[in-house]
Order: C-alpha cells, then sequence, then structure tokens
C-alpha cells in the first residue's frame, strides 16, 4: 500500500525504489539530459583544460547554487584547469548572470570561458553580452525553460537541481578525462554536495534524486570533508546521525545564510578548504551569519504580520483573498524568500513578499500545490523586468512604479485560477492501522522508504478511537504535548509528541477517546531507544 501510494507499482519500479541505483551507474537519458550537449559541454572544458584557459565557474548564492559552484570548480580544478570561482553580491548584482558581474570576471579573471551552474537559462541577452566579448559559456541549469533561450552550449534538465545537472557534468568530465578509477575516488565527495544542494533546493526525492540523497547522505555520514566536518561540528551535530532532517534545517540555512546577508563565497571556501583551521573559522562566521539572519527574518515576518492584519489579507466582505501580497522599503532582498514561505505556512495561500526600492523592487514568491507560481508571474512579463523560477517558488524584479498594477493582476490571476479548496490544507495520509501494528519490525521496514523529504514524504498513519491516559505540556512556553495512547482491547500504550499542538492541552481530559494521525518514530535518549508517536493531527471524540 505506501508503495503504490508513492506510484510504485511493477515489480522492477519497487526494486528501483527500495534499493537506489549508485547514481554513477546513470546515464543522461536517465535524467532527461541532452546527451549531445552533455558532450559539447566536457569537449569544450577539457579543451580549456589543455590550453590553460581561464575558466570561471559562476555560481548562484544560494545552498544549491554553493554546491554546484564548488562541485564544478573542485572537479576542472583537480583535472588540472585554471578556473576560479564567481558569486554575484545578492544586492548589488543580483540573481545570475548580469553585465556588472560579467565585467566584474573579465576585471578580474579574463576568462574564455564561463560554466554557469544553478542559472543562465533565462539568460539570452547576458550570454549575448559575454560572447560579444570574446567569452564562451556552457549554462548547466534546471530552471524552467522560457521561450527564448540563451544561444550557447546548454546541459539542462528540471528533474534534477543544479548541483545535479553540475554534478553530471564532473561525473563525464571525470570519465572522459580520466577513466573510471578517479570517478569512484572522487566521487563519494562530490556526492556529499550534490546531495546537500538535493536536499536544500527541494527537488522531489523521487528517481535519480533519491538515488543521490541516499548514496550522498552515506558518503556525509563518513565524510572527511575538512568545510562539512566544521560545518557540522560548528551546527552542534555528529557525523554518523546526519539524515535529511538535518542538511534542510541545520546545514544548508547556514550555507544560504552567506548569500541573504553577506557574501556566498565565504561558504564555498569552507566545503572546498584544505584547511581545518580555515574551515573551523569560516564554518563559525556561517553560524553567526545564520543567527543573525534567524532575527531578521523573524522582524520581517512580524512587521508583515502586523500590517496584514486589517488589510490585504484578512477581510474583504467575509473571504480572505487568495494571494498575499506585500511591500515595504525595510525588507531585506536575503530573507523576503523566506518570509513568503512563512506566509504560506500560516495562511495557505499563495504570497508574494516585496522588498521596495526607490525605483526597483525585488520581490520572493511561493505557492500551494496546484498554481504554478512562476508562471502566474510570467503571464505579467509586459510590466516585469525579469523573472525566474519553479512552480512552488519564484523570484522578480518590477520598477517600484509599478507594484500596483502588478498586485492587481496576481490578485486578479489567483482570484480566477484557485478554488476554495485548493485553499485548504490536506494531510494525506497513507493508511488506517491499529495500535497493535505500530511495532520495531515496522519502523525497521519503513527504513527502506527512505531518504524521506519532498516528493517522499515520511508515510503517515491514522488510528481511530484511541484514548489520551496522560498529556503534560512540554518545551519552551509549553508549546508541545506529550501523551501517552492506548486502546481499548489490548491495553497497548504507546508515547506520543505533537509538535505545536500545546493549545490542546485543556481539552484532553482522562481517557480522553481521540483519532490520531501520524508518523512512527524512534526517540533514542541516553543510550536507550523507544517507539514514539509523531502527531501530525487529532480529531477529539464525544467521551
Amino acid at each position: 500500500m505506501l508503495l503504490e501510494n508513492r506510484g510504485v507499482k511493477t515489480k522492477k519500479e519497487k526494486e528501483l525504489f527500495l534499493n537506489p541505483p549508485d547514481p554513477y551507474t546513470l546515464s543522461a537519458e536517465d535524467v532527461e539530459i541532452n546527451n549531445e550537449q552533455l558532450k559539447k559541454a566536457t569537449t569544450r572544458i577539457k579543451k580549456a583544460i589543455k590550453n590553460k584557459e581561464s575558466i570561471v565557474v559562476y555560481a548562484d548564492y544560494d545552498a544549491d547554487g554553493i554546491t554546484a559552484g564548488a562541485i564544478m570548480w573542485e572537479t576542472i580544478h583537480g583535472l588540472g584547469g585554471n578556473i576560479m570561482p564567481y558569486i554575484p553580491h545578492r544586492v548589488e548584482e543580483g540573481y545570475g548572470l548580469s553585465v556588472k558581474g560579467i565585467d566584474q570576471v573579465i576585471a578580474d579573471y579574463h576568462p574564455g570561458l564561463i560554466v554557469t551552474v544553478d542559472h543562465g537559462i533565462t539568460a539570452k541577452e547576458k550570454v549575448s553580452y559575454a560572447k560579444k566579448q570574446g567569452i564562451d559559456v556552457i549554462v548547466t541549469d534546471h530552471h524552467t525553460k522560457p521561450k527564448a533561450l540563451p544561444e550557447c552550449t546548454i546541459v539542462h534538465t528540471t528533474t534534477l537541481c543544479g548541483a545535479g545537472v553540475a554534478w553530471f557534468v564532473a561525473k563525464e568530465l571525470l570519465r572522459v578525462l580520466k577513466g573510471s578509477h578517479l570517478v569512484s575516488v572522487q566521487g563519494e565527495t562530490l556526492t556529499e554536495l550534490t546531495a546537500i544542494g538535493t536536499i536544500a533546493d527541494m527537488v522531489p526525492l523521487v528517481g535519480a534524486n533519491r538515488a543521490i540523497v541516499k548514496y550522498g547522505l552515506e558518503a556525509i555520514n563518513k565524510t572527511s570533508r575538512v568545510g562539512l566536518e566544521a560545518l557540522i561540528a560548528d551546527a552542534g551535530l555528529t557525523v554518523g546521525a546526519l539524515g535529511t532532517y538535518e542538511v534542510s534545517h541545520m546545514l544548508a540555512p547556514r550555507l544560504n545564510a552567506m548569500g541573504r546577508l553577506e557574501h556566498a563565497l565565504d561558504a564555498l571556501r569552507m566545503l572546498c578548504t584544505k584547511q581545518k583551521e580555515k574551515a573551523m573559522l569560516l564554518a563559525q562566521k556561517l553560524g553567526l551569519t545564520n543567527k543573525e539572519r534567524q532575527q531578521l527574518t523573524l522582524d520581517t515576518l512580524t512587521h508583515a504580520l502586523d500590517a496584514l492584519k486589517g488589510v490585504t489579507l484578512h477581510r474583504q466582505g467575509d473571504t480572505l483573498k487568495k494571494l498575499i501580497f506585500i511591500s515595504h522599503e525595510s525588507y531585506n532582498q536575503g530573507v523576503i524568500g523566506l518570509v513568503a514561505g512563512k506566509l504560506v505556512e500560516e495562511f495557505y495561500r499563495p504570497a508574494i513578499v516585496v522588498s521596495k526600492g526607490e525605483f526597483i523592487s525585488k520581490a520572493s514568491a511561493r505557492s500551494v500545490s496546484g498554481f504554478n507560481i512562476v508562471e502566474a508571474i510570467r503571464s505579467c512579463s509586459d510590466i516585469l523586468v525579469d523573472v525566474g523560477g519553479h512552480p512552488m517558488a519564484a523570484g522578480f524584479t518590477v520598477e517600484t512604479a509599478r507594484l500596483e498594477i502588478l498586485q492587481e493582476r496576481m490578485e486578479e490571476i489567483a482570484a480566477k485560477q484557485l478554488t476554495e479548496e485548493q485553499l485548504i490544507r490536506t494531510l494525506h495520509i497513507d493508511m488506517e492501522i491499529p495500535l497493535e501494528a505500530v511495532t520495531e519490525d515496522l519502523w525497521n521496514a519503513l527504513r527502506d522508504f527512505e531518504p524521506f523529504g519532498f516528493g517522499n514524504a515520511e508515510p503517515v498513519f491514522m488510528t481511530r478511537t484511541v484514548l489520551v491516559k496522560d498529556a503534560r505540556l512540554v518545551g519552551k512556553d509549553g508549546k508541545h504535548l506529550k501523551l501517552r495512547i492506548t486502546n481499548h482491547e489490548s491495553r497497548i500504550t504507546i508515547d506520543a509528541i505533537a509538535f505545536g499542538m500545546g493549545e490542546l492541552y485543556g481539552k484532553l481530559k482522562s481517557d480522553q477517546p481521540v483519532d490520531i494521525a501520524y508518523t512512527i518514530d524512534m526517540n533514542v535518549w541516553n543510550g536507550s531507544k523507544k517507539l514514539q508517536l509523531k502527531v501530525k493531527d487529532v480529531q477529539l471524540l464525544p467521551q
């Protein structure tokens, strides 16, 4: 049932899902990369290495772009290439290729070749500008293709993240130039970085991405990369005990923080350095910057929620608007995407948050399932400077004078396209089971479904009419509930934790009957292990 719920039906599909192949065995066709373009890219890079041309890997400033940049730099550098990394400054240059950025790399490195990672598919004019300066460009990207493509070699797929595409080019380069031996030797350290980029960018963990993350997590958990060791230590984690949660919620935000508030190049330096002391200092810098980012996000979110209370969001007659659109001069460009995500969590509707400038404003958008935010924004291209992204997340630039009309148009599009049902948060339950079925054997069997993440959610179960024997508030400010759950018949009891459900405490009398939805967890404490339920939802029943 669990496999079928994940679209895994045939014997072959089950085998691939439960035993993902080594990602190094995957071909370009397996991930929908054009093999001819891949060969063209590796041939041009090989020529640049041989002729000692100056090469620049031009990366993005988020965790996916940083890991993609590290993969490409490390591979070409390791093959003897004269290569330097370049990451634009978020505020001064903006996302992706820019005339200012191209001029800067010319002044610094005089490249004959620029290789983009995690961007470039929408940069037709910028690629043309680079070519006029005598620079060849190879674009490696995974973002949605626009109608007009850059005129250059393009290695592209939407199946992988940016780091995944860079990794495919890297492994092909290693295969062509060094043969299979070096691929396996150097491969493991590259898979670490690819897994981080894949988890951080929230691409679905199915197919090739599932294989990359499964093998990549194994590599991370025995890493000897000093930068990664330093990052893990600074986050208070332990090598050997890292899963998708630790990467997505503790490591990736530290990498992202540099590009949000300072300059992302330090994050790339940390991943690539061979010097332990330098790695530790850079990891500490990332940690401090991430704390600053957390506070700035909280301050901006608080401001946004206060601003929304009386106006755009809450009441238009008796109904909520179907899209949140909020802008302010104080909003830092580095955190508006995070704030948009928090607003979607809070109100479950698409959100656009704008960092308002005097003449030009930058915006980030996040969406809900069923509403393609990047296409909705692109339908307003006539009044935008530029736009890019995915169906669930996008960014754009707009003239400040046009913000009001853009808001009206986006709200109109959402009103037409979104139904009220799409704006109701739903919890997908895999199946109903009795409490007796929650055993260590079941928990062990579920390990074959890892790694969990976007596109491969942890299985959610439901049990009806269980009794709450004990309930107490735990955590800071009593936000969470610790429960003891039992059933009528066998009187099996099991612990449960309900995060963020502290407000239910007063309603849970002794022997309160409830229906519960949950995932199955193994609570490890002081060396002992004990099964517990992680409660996702509770339905109170009459006593």
